[in-house]
């Protein structure tokens, strides 16, 4: 039962399902190639919503894995292609880390020949101009 808040769009997780698979297969021509490439936002308005209405279900149990397999499916379309050069590079990286929670990432050692630095204390000392001011 939903307490309070607007009525959920969608009775059901098979009714979601059905949307969704429709939406997939609206996109790809009859030998099952997609003819446009497959997004949240172009999902969300197949299924008459917005994609920030369609990200927030994802946060209903109920339906978290039936949103999460959708925007997977997007997801791994713009990995594959831009491994393929068939997408903009500098798009997908921008959709990815957005849409997708990838993120760049550096790590740093810090350590001191492979072994953890000790806790060692470090003075700082104040060298400002200290003449007597006599």
């Amino acid at each position: 039962m939903n307490k309070g808040g607007r009525p959920l769009k969608f009775k059901s997780v098979e009714e979601l399902k059905d949307k969704i698979e429709s939406y997939f297969l609206s996109i790809q021509d009859e030998d099952g190639v997609y003819i446009k490439p497959p997004t949240i936002t172009g999902l969300a308005v197949a299924l008459d919503t917005n994609r920030e209405t369609l990200c927030n279900y994802e946060e209903k149990e109920e339906y978290f894995d039936t949103i999460k397999e959708a925007k997977s499916r997007c997801e791994a379309w713009v990995e594959e292609n831009a491994l393929m050069g068939k997408a903009n590079a500098t798009f997908s990286i921008f959709n990815l880390k957005n849409n997708y929670r990838w993120k760049d990432k550096t790590e740093s050692d810090i350590t001191s020949g492979g072994e953890p630095l000790k806790g060692n204390t470090i003075i700082i000392q104040d060298f400002t101009d200290e003449t007597d001011s006599e």
